[in-house]
């Protein structure tokens, strides 16, 4: 499937396009087009990755989260410990 587009119309600072140009002229890009799609793609990632860092950080601040955390690595490391065990002694 490939991918639709849309025409649309943006205005720029004239300083952004003359380096968008230039990138274009050094050949780092296809075209404008292809320029400002890939600058908007690579700052909608950087967004997502920043929502995702907010919630790991509340994450780490929220007193029930790390008491099921460290509940969980309670259970899990008797298992833990048996797996490394047998593992040494397979070897």
């Amino acid at each position: 499937m490939q991918n639709q587009t849309v025409r649309t119309t943006i205005t720029l600072p004239l300083e952004l396009l003359a380096a968008t140009d230039r990138i274009v002229s050094q050949g780092k890009a296809k075209s404008r087009n292809e320029f400002v799609a890939q600058a908007l793609l690579h700052e909608l990632e950087a967004l997502k990755q920043a929502e995702i860092n907010a919630a790991l950080i509340e994450m780490a601040q929220d007193p029930d989260y790390q008491a099921q955390v460290l509940q969980m690595e309670a259970e899990f490391g008797v298992a833990s410990w048996e797996a490394l065990q047998l593992g040494e002694s397979s070897v």
